[in-house]
């Protein structure tokens, strides 16, 4: 199935599907890994003073990157998520515009496109598009779900899944149209204009979200906690940081 057109109408409703929607169960094991990714992330950002994130999500990131004193700014295509990061944070400067046609008065020192790259339709089109909102050494940090992760690679070896790149129902919850592995990001950020410089992961996954649920919190803590010693091509969640070639 084809998925839907990405229009402010179509994010408003993954955001009352899965954001904004209390009901979804995995949540906290999503979340939870999102905690992690913010040492590598903060890391990423030294001396960047203005910064921009695509798409507010859950709020986690945008919450955690303020809590650092990082001056970010977000840029939201939801007009209900863009109303939820208003409400939620008092003079956060929010630009409620498609990703495709938004152009920032000033540049950027850093642009976050943290699980953004799996949901857009153009990928490569979309990065050349972000390499004009940054100053000439500006800095990108992509972050995506990972095809190779080591629960992808067991449905494969189960016979779950055909290839390890098959989107789940729960991708087709969310609005991912593909994953990556490594070599397809790099592959994207060049064809973007972007030259990759440090690779990171985060969340050793052994098996799906649906099949963690009664997982208690001190597991899920401490497979986020391995990160830091297994390859970040395992992991279940990739990231590169990259500059303007």
């Amino acid at each position: 199935m084809d998925p839907s057109p990405l229009t402010p109408a179509a994010l408003d409703e993954y955001a009352d599907t899965y954001y904004l929607n209390d009901a979804v169960e995995d949540i906290d094991i999503e979340e939870l890994a999102q905690r992690h990714s913010i040492p590598a992330i903060v890391e990423s950002l030294t001396g960047c003073a203005r910064v921009l994130e695509m798409g507010y999500g859950t709020g986690l990131i945008t919450t955690e990157l303020l809590r650092e004193g990082i001056g970010v700014e977000v840029l939201e295509g939801s007009p209900r998520l863009a109303d939820e990061a208003r409400q939620r944070h008092a003079g956060l400067v929010v630009h409620v515009d498609m990703f495709e046609t938004f152009i920032p008065e000033v540049p950027y020192d850093a642009v976050l496109a943290l699980h953004v790259l799996e949901h857009v339709d153009e990928p490569a089109g979309l990065l050349r598009h972000i390499a004009q909102w940054l100053r000439p050494d500006g800095v990108l940090i992509a972050v995506t779900p990972n095809a190779q992760s080591i629960h992808r690679q067991l449905a494969v070896r189960m016979g779950l899944h055909e290839r390890l790149d098959d989107l789940s129902p729960r991708d087709h919850l969310v609005g991912h149209q593909r994953v990556y592995d490594l070599d397809g990001l790099h592959a994207d950020l060049e064809a973007g204009g972007f030259k990759p410089e440090h690779d990171f992961g985060y969340f050793v996954k052994p098996l799906s979200n649906g099949q963690m649920l009664d997982w208690g919190p001190e597991l899920l803590e401490g497979f986020n906690r391995l990160s830091d010693v297994v390859p970040p091509w395992l992991l279940a969640n990739i990231g590169v940081r990259a500059h303007l070639a």
